[in-house]
């Protein structure tokens, strides 16, 4: 393996943690394309090893988050064991979509939920008793199955409907959407295990520059204030369905 090629990774490594850490979510979209265009996998290998970079990138930032801020455990397994079976679900119903048209749904839905983030809103209720169980259970569901059907791991889906349905402090939600990450991670590994091809050094690599750009998100997370982070993650969500929508809708 090429020096160019270790830094390469190191840095995707570094991006894709950096994400995790500071904003909850992202990381399994930069994973992907960065895997494929910057370093050369083919596309299924590339999304079979990016469940095994995220989760457990996702797994590592959780822990550093929970040490240093609240983290509602029982909130995040909820949503992980009930989004697994929806998402099973929803992945289902998506063979039978064309592709083009899901990537432009997934699209469409971030420009959505980014907008939706930068509407003022009440304060975010900090009583963990407060948020109703039911409400936990349905965003559970539709996020898992909206992650399912569009076929990514859901952070920055999961991160907006703990802040926007169940009105959780954004520091708490990115910790939480982090272990549902994990978990989802966990059960896509499983699914992929016949079949697939893992360069280990190279995914060695880039969790080790995850865990270095995981330390310097959560660290920058506990630093800016509230109402700055959930407007970078907006437009984070925004830029991105800016992207997808442009490059995959069909015009034929």
């Amino acid at each position: 393996m090429s020096i160019s090629l270790i830094v390469l990774a190191l840095l995707v490594g570094a991006s894709i943690g950096l994400t995790l850490g500071m904003l909850g979510g992202g990381g399994s979209i930069l994973t992907v394309p960065a895997l494929v265009y910057v370093l050369g996998l083919s596309a299924h290998d590339a999304t079979t090893s990016s469940l095994v970079i995220v989760g457990l990138n996702a797994a590592f930032g959780a822990w550093l988050n929970c040490r240093r801020g609240p983290c509602m455990l029982r909130h995040a397994f909820v949503f992980g064991g009930i989004g697994l079976g929806a998402a099973f679900l929803g992945a289902r119903v998506s063979q039978y979509i064309p592709e083009v048209w899901l990537l432009t749904m997934f699209g469409s839905l971030m420009l959505i939920i980014g907008s939706m983030m930068l509407r003022p809103k009440v304060q975010a209720k900090t009583d963990e008793q407060a948020i109703a169980w039911p409400a936990v259970v349905m965003g559970g569901l539709g996020v898992g199955f909206l992650t399912g059907f569009l076929g990514v791991g859901g952070g920055f889906l999961i991160v907006p409907a703990l802040v926007l349905l169940l009105h959780m402090p954004m520091r708490t939600a990115i910790s939480s959407s982090l272990i549902v990450i994990a978990l989802n991670s966990s059960a896509g590994i499983l699914g992929h295990l016949q079949g697939s091809h893992f360069d280990w050094t190279l995914i060695g690599l880039i969790i080790s520059g995850g865990v270095i750009g995981n330390l310097l998100g959560t660290r920058f997370a506990q630093k800016v204030q509230v109402q700055t982070l959930q407007r970078s993650f907006a437009f984070f969500v925004i830029a991105l369905g800016i992207f997808l929508v442009i490059k995959n809708f069909p015009l034929a």
